[in-house]
């Protein structure tokens, strides 16, 4: 059966009211009419505030009418004209809703965070209308029911087992009295969610650390310093200087300050963020959030809500996930113990007596990392500069896969300080647009991630290619000087160009089957780390700012030796953080006095989790999982890396690190097919076996004898 996105068939079935943008639109929204820019990448300098509301509203109004006409269609249900006319029903709501939730994420303003909770319910409501609609999901299951009769390639089954499974998890199969629940829980969850970003972001920009003594400096870089003056200029603070919570001016300050005094207090105010007893507060937000969790999963007929998350995942269950991050655990500790031993010692060497705490970690672990290895992060810095990075990322993917990166001058960006770019295939034809926004704001929420303005797609049996957004929070330059990266910076770089690959290279007929499992998707984001710091790209990239000087040998010999440093302290935060995740998630009641945070100490408590090294995210700020998105999945990150780490491994194996067989076998295995395949089967497609966990442990340090679930334990 031939694949095509929009047939006139279809469109017939509709009546004419089928999800088009609408041309001449009386009140000139942009958002309401055809994209008229290069490559119909988003008009973001036409779109206004007042805009959205009504583009969301029509677009949600459009949908419903053409579920209607699908549910009233007086022809037997069918593949096409049920299912297909489904997946692609609501083509505004969905163009209008990724330039929102792009932008709100990159460039929020109160404005956009009061109307995304006047959003929130309405969205909500959309969603249930249409999962929760009998007669839809009756021709649906119709459709499911004969589906032997219709000739389905693999596509087309996955497509219509994936529908019919979101109606049965949405609550089709529910009693009247159940779905009015549900539709209340749903509402409430995602205002709570909503919350608690908008909270945490709030709670990030509150705190500044201003000092006005040159001497309270000492240690800090002077890029840091020079970046601080700037802030504090901004603050109209001239002649002081302040230091944020955003990533690259608070875990420098932590690793570099001499002044022990001030090191505490902005740790104390990175790890207190939500959790402050103000309007922002979050640990009410985090309670009646886990609650109502709890309460849909039972009323779907699961114990807890990681049984009903985890059902859809690699892991399939929580046992599966503990299994492997207690297995990771015990080596774990005892290598951070190994290294809170080596912070005690250099406390002493510097003639003090405390014991170390969590504001002395990264300070004292960056002089044992000196002694160690005679190297200082600050030595490769100027070897990163940010669009050498860029360059080497290019590199390794012409290399890999032999595409292509054009800036781009005469598109419109999501915000002035991004670069855009036109990616191309290796035989010359588009491939897509991708957006690159680096630096930290306030208008930015944290950390780094990679999204879509467009997402690949058909129409009219025409592939439409994507827009891809990388949004990042690096340090920024200061004035006259180019933005030079951490080795952290760069990793996270490279991490989210996988991701925008997974973008660019998908090439699925259908919106339904585009995504892949939550702890499967990191694996093209991480595999490509392996790449950054490889001496052979290195040598490529890795050039001094000022001289041009290609990185040294002898200082890539001590960033090679020196990897796996440390490893005790990331892997013990983030563990610490994925069974926190987990914790939370597998309740089977939540007390209305619950205390979150004695909760968050208890979980860890009993693990013997070292005081100096809080979780990654602590309960109040923990938006993986509080804001949706990797609920009950933050091992994913873990879970991927067992596959990522084997992956590579293939690379290593072969000689080659880019092996043009397993380059082009991870392309059409993994990053192609979107959800079409079984996760563990797209894996196996391409590595020829099940992964093993040594490569994973190898690479972080810790020797340990470990066993992994059946289902994801080596093959003999």
């Amino acid at each position: 059966m031939k694949k095509v996105i929009m047939t006139a068939a279809i469109a017939a079935i509709l009546g004419g009211c089928a999800s088009q943008p609408k041309n001449g639109d009386a009140s000139g929204n942009p958002l309401l009419t055809e994209y008229t820019t290069p490559f119909q990448v988003p008009p973001f300098e036409q779109i206004k505030m007042e805009h959205y509301k009504p583009a969301f509203l029509q677009g949600m109004e459009e949908q419903m009418k053409e579920v209607e006409a699908i549910i009233n269609n007086p022809e037997a249900p069918t593949f096409e004209n049920t299912i297909v006319a489904l997946d692609q029903s609501g083509e505004l709501y969905r163009k209008v809703r990724t330039v929102f939730g792009g932008l709100n994420s990159a460039n929020t303003n109160d404005d956009m965070q009061a109307l995304s909770k006047e959003l929130s319910p309405l969205q909500s409501k959309h969603s249930d209308d249409m999962n929760l609609n009998p007669k839809l999901f009756a021709r649906v299951k119709e459709v499911y029911d004969n589906q032997d009769k219709f000739n389905l390639d693999k596509e087309q089954k996955k497509l219509l087992e994936e529908t019919y499974k979101e109606f049965v998890r949405g609550g089709a199969n529910l009693d009247a009295e159940s779905q009015k629940k549900l539709r209340e829980l749903n509402s409430e969850i995602s205002m709570l969610q909503l919350t608690f970003g908008q909270n945490m972001l709030k709670e990030t920009n509150a705190f500044k650390l201003v000092i006005d003594k040159k001497e309270d400096l000492a240690g800090l870089s002077e890029s840091l310093i020079a970046a601080a003056a700037e802030q504090a200029q901004k603050d109209s603070l001239e002649g002081k200087w302040v230091f944020t919570l955003q990533n690259p001016s608070v875990m420098p300050f932590l690793q570099y300050a001499d002044n022990r005094d001030l090191r505490e207090k902005i740790f104390n105010g990175y790890i207190s963020r939500g959790n402050n007893g103000n309007a922002n507060d979050n640990k009410e937000v985090v309670r009646k959030l886990i609650k109502a969790r709890l309460e849909k999963a039972k009323l779907m007929g699961y114990e807890d809500y990681a049984s009903f998350v985890l059902e859809e995942r690699m892991s399939k269950n929580s046992a599966a996930v503990y299994d492997l991050l207690d297995q990771i655990w015990t080596p774990t500790l005892s290598k951070a113990k190994e290294e809170l031993a080596d912070i005690n010692a250099e406390i002493k060497k510097d003639g003090k007596n405390f014991t170390a705490e969590g504001w002395d970690w990264r300070y004292y672990a960056d002089r044992a990392r000196k002694a160690k290895f005679d190297l200082d992060e600050n030595q490769i810095r100027p070897y990163l500069k940010l669009d050498n990075v860029r360059d080497g990322i290019f590199y390794v993917c012409q290399k890999l896969y032999g595409i292509s990166f054009s800036p781009l001058t005469n598109v419109p960006l999501p915000h002035p300080e991004a670069q855009a770019f036109e990616c191309k295939d290796k035989d010359g034809s588009h491939l897509g647009v991708l957006y690159m926004d680096f630096f930290p704001r306030a208008s930015k929420r944290g950390g780094a991630w990679c999204g879509t303005y467009r997402s690949q797609t058909y129409a009219d049996g025409k592939k439409v290619a994507p827009v891809v957004t990388i949004v990042c929070n690096f340090t920024k330059p200061s004035e006259g000087q180019p933005a030079l990266l951490s080795a952290d910076e760069a990793n996270t770089f490279f991490h989210e160009f996988g991701h925008a690959l997974h973008n660019l290279f998908k090439d699925v007929h259908y919106y339904g089957v585009a995504n892949v499992p939550r702890d499967f998707v990191e694996l093209p984001s991480q595999i490509m780390e392996h790449w950054v710091f490889e001496p052979e790209v290195l040598k490529v990239y890795a050039k001094h700012y000022q001289t041009g000087e290609v990185i040294p040998a002898e200082l890539i010999e001590k960033l090679d030796k020196s990897g796996k440093y440390g490893q005790g302290f990331a892997t013990a935060e983030y563990t610490a953080a994925s069974v926190l995740d987990m914790d939370f998630h597998v309740l089977k009641e939540v007390p209305e006095t619950m205390d979150v945070m004695k909760f968050e100490a208890d979980a860890l408590n009993k693990r013997g989790a070292l005081k100096q090294i809080p979780s990654r995210y602590r309960t109040t700020y923990f938006n993986h999982t509080m804001g949706g998105g990797y609920t009950a999945g933050y091992y994913s990150y873990i879970w991927a890396e067992v596959l990522d780490s084997d992956a590579f491994q293939a690379f290593v194996e072969s000689g080659d690190l880019f092996n043009q067989e397993y380059a082009d076998k991870f392309r059409k295995y993994i990053l192609t097919p979107g959800g079409i395949d079984d996760a563990m089967d797209m894996y196996v497609n391409f590595r020829g076996k099940k992964p093993g966990i040594e490569p994973l442990l190898e690479n972080r340090g810790l020797v340990y004898k470990v066993t992994l679930p059946p289902f994801i334990a080596p093959q003999p």
